[in-house]
């Protein structure tokens, strides 16, 4: 890609530019793109009573003041998953999202024992999040994979137990994270379950310096062994850490929406992604939990691109190729999608 093309953008293009780019997705927890119209199809096909008396009023409860309070109602939604076909259906709703935001990858982190917990059997997750992925691959041309995610708030013997439960299907399974509540859950509490993990050739996430702090970060990187960091927007409090990060270019998976939302930080206009970019580190944006946080990858990219002036044609074009670098894909499938971005954007200033 030419540089001085993505000089010559003017910014008022760049909406449709930031739509109309591929990109891949590597931070969405599946069953928080449940959508309140789905979780009450859901749960009348169920026969799961819900404490809302219907979609607006669950809605409305969406006014969320840090990860706890959101975690809770996380939680409630996801009580209508019940059958294959529940997975399969929230996968769907959500490929289909994707595909209409032009994303041509994702990888999708889902929560075995927010269900198992509830008697659901593993077998029942993965079958129906299986079968999503094969599906939107044949049908929308999306390729995905998928990454288990342990809760945090739980304890390390927990997520051994849950990986028990996952080996029979780790052909299935990409990788592992770590996500829930992070305060007073470091890193380091999973650091033995990690280390198994890796034994079994499966890729390492985590999700730190959300809510954590920066050390949280380095705990990830040097106990947990991980090779991505999901948020990691704190990282800032630490300058030799972000100049760590740059330098062996540890992708973060920044949800730009989520962050406010949560109260991460006030407005869009107080977030650091430009900050992020012009130190040189390998920044991505995603939407975490859409059906909760206002908006699916490309709301993301358009409401912070509007409230930072200083995020241009070039940003895009880095965000988007970031996705693809950190993606767990194999090298020729990157560069088939880096050709495409490039020819966007080419078509765009020409």
């Amino acid at each position: 890609m030419n540089p001085t093309l993505l000089d010559t953008l003017p910014r008022d293009r760049l909406p449709a530019l930031l739509q109309a780019m591929p990109k891949a997705e590597l931070h969405i927890h599946i069953e928080g793109s449940l959508e309140p119209e789905l979780i009450f199809a859901l749960a009348e096909r169920n026969g799961v009573t819900l404490p809302y008396p219907g979609v607006e009023a669950l809605r409305a409860a969406y006014a969320f003041t840090d990860l706890q309070s959101f975690l809770d109602i996380y939680y409630a939604g996801a009580s209508v998953l019940l059958k294959e076909d529940d997975f399969f259906d929230m996968a769907m709703a959500y490929f289909r999202r994707a595909a209409a935001d032009n994303v041509v990858h994702a990888e999708l982190f889902f929560d075995p024992q927010t269900h198992t917990d509830r008697g659901v059997p593993f077998e029942t997750v993965i079958n129906g999040l299986t079968r999503a992925c094969q599906t939107a691959r044949e049908e929308l041309g999306v390729s995905a994979l998928l990454i288990m995610c342990f809760l945090r708030h739980l304890s390390e013997e927990a997520a051994f137990d849950t990986l028990a439960q996952a080996t029979p299907y780790l052909d299935r399974i990409t990788g592992v994270g770590l996500d829930s509540g992070e305060r007073g859950n470091p890193p380091e509490k999973f650091a033995r379950v990690f280390a198994r993990c890796r034994e079994l050739g499966l890729r390492l996430v985590a999700h730190a310096g959300e809510e954590g702090p920066a050390e949280y970060i380095r705990a990830a990187l040097d106990v947990l062994n991980v090779e991505r960091i999901d948020h990691g927007v704190r990282c800032v409090e630490d300058p030799a850490l972000v100049a760590r990060l740059a330098a062996q270019r540890i992708p973060l998976t920044v949800c730009p929406l989520s962050n406010v939302k949560l109260c991460v930080v006030g407005t869009m206009a107080d977030h650091n992604l430009a900050t992020l970019l012009d130190a040189g580190l390998c920044a991505t944006v995603n939407s975490d939990d859409p059906a909760y946080f206002g908006g699916y990858i490309n709301q993301n990219f358009l409401e912070a691109f509007a409230a930072l002036p200083q995020l241009n044609a070039r940003h895009a074009h880095t965000l988007a190729r970031n996705s693809f670098d950190a993606s767990f894909v194999d090298g020729d499938t990157k560069g088939r999608w880096r050709d495409r971005l490039d020819a966007v954007f080419e078509r765009a200033a020409s």
